[in-house]
């Protein structure tokens, strides 16, 4: 008699989050409905006017070069014999020691990872499952949703009466036992809205079965952090990047804090070779030079400022952040964005955010560039 197959429960599970076997292999059915992140870069424009003297001003990349200590490094790594046929150094342990220092916390409560977004994600897939739900203040930044729902969870947003206060006691009431996850960034991206450490502990105290994450991806600027409570609690990841301040996002450099026993379970996750070696050298190099850094972030203190009263003398709206971003409120923001890129500069057209209609995003550079930027957009609102 021919053999018959039976399912296992196991195979039972699996089959239930898939979609039916068609022509190709199928995957599970919380992807099908799952939108990707736009990211909406004005590389390919910028590329396209090898002429034009460019404003980069839409991804809140640093304006100017990382710390020249970071070329140094990178140029005597690549002088030798560098073994770039090698692994990098697993864990990037020499990399959390120097993070160790900055973030005073031991080296055992920090994770390097693949940029922040990675750390976002390796989170996401130690902590959720189908059905959890993740509470978001929103508008916020959307790629972790992609991350939330690619685990079959539910985002469910939470909009303040007024998206410019981070309603604490708002989301302390949408809180239930049911919340798996809360996802806070401070500062906002795009609205800027902080969370103080005290409010985020009474949060941590109160739900000690949620996880908090709080993204910190503008520390850098703001000044103010909730690092310490991540060795306080066992509820908390604080997530960084280097891409900001530091000024190499192109080498896709982050990191995680938390408490020892949520770090056990992201390690079974983690793959210690993911962080590149010329990454790890330009991180290392960037925590030698804070100096640098932080004159950087004192100028685009000051530009905030500076471009706030240009411009409110023209009666425009200009809504500071402690970040290195500021959104303006303009007649045509569409329109505003497409005669920017014609005077070689790029922001990002966020009116199409809830409440956030008529808002554009500029990422703030440094003062010497703020001044040419207030003229070229000066000669843009003469056209609107």
């Amino acid at each position: 008699m021919a053999s018959r197959y039976i399912p296992s429960a196991q195979q039972h599970l699996r089959e239930a989050h898939r979609e039916p076997l068609g022509d190709s292999p199928a995957p599970v059915k919380y992807l099908d409905s799952l939108k990707p992140y736009d990211p909406v870069s004005s590389l390919a424009k910028i590329w396209s006017k090898p002429t034009q003297v460019p404003f980069k001003l839409d991804w809140n990349e640093s304006t100017v070069p990382p710390s020249p200590k970071v070329y140094e490094d990178i140029v005597a790594f690549l002088s030798h014999s560098n073994h770039l046929n090698w692994y990098p150094e697993l864990g990037s342990t020499g990399v959390a020691e120097g993070l160790s220092e900055y973030v005073s916390l031991p080296t055992d409560n920090i994770l390097v990872t693949n940029g922040s977004d990675d750390a976002l994600e390796l989170v996401c897939k130690a902590f959720l499952g189908p059905a959890d739900k993740v509470l978001v203040p929103m508008p916020t930044y959307t790629h972790f949703l992609v991350y939330v729902q690619a685990r079959g969870a539910e985002v469910v947003s939470h909009y303040p009466e007024n998206i410019f206060d981070n309603d604490v006691e708002g989301i302390r009431q949408a809180l239930t036992r049911d919340t798996r996850m809360v996802y806070l960034v401070s500062p906002n991206n795009p609205t800027g809205v902080t969370y103080s450490e005290e409010e985020v502990e009474g949060l941590l105290e109160s739900f000690p079965e949620t996880i908090f994450i709080v993204d910190e991806a503008y520390f850098e600027f703001h000044g103010e952090s909730a690092v310490a409570l991540a060795g306080r609690h066992d509820n908390i990841v604080i997530t960084r990047t280097f891409s900001k301040c530091f000024g190499i996002a192109g080498l896709r450099m982050g990191y995680l804090c938390t408490s020892t026993g949520v770090m056990t379970h992201l390690k079974k996750l983690f793959n210690p070779k993911s962080v590149n070696r010329l990454g790890q050298i330009a991180a290392m190099a960037c925590l030698s030079d804070l100096e640098y850094y932080r004159n950087y972030s004192d100028e685009v203190a000051a530009s905030r400022e500076l471009l706030k009263e240009t411009f409110a003398a023209r009666g425009i709206e200009v809504m500071l952040t402690p970040a290195n971003f500021v959104l303006m409120r303009v007649p045509d923001a569409r329109r505003f964005c497409s005669l920017l890129e014609e005077e070689g500069v790029y922001i990002r057209d966020r009116s199409s955010m809830e409440r956030l209609e008529s808002c554009v995003r500029i990422s703030v550079p440094n003062l010497e560039q703020t001044r040419e930027l207030i003229e070229r957009i000066e000669r843009v609102l003469d056209r609107l």
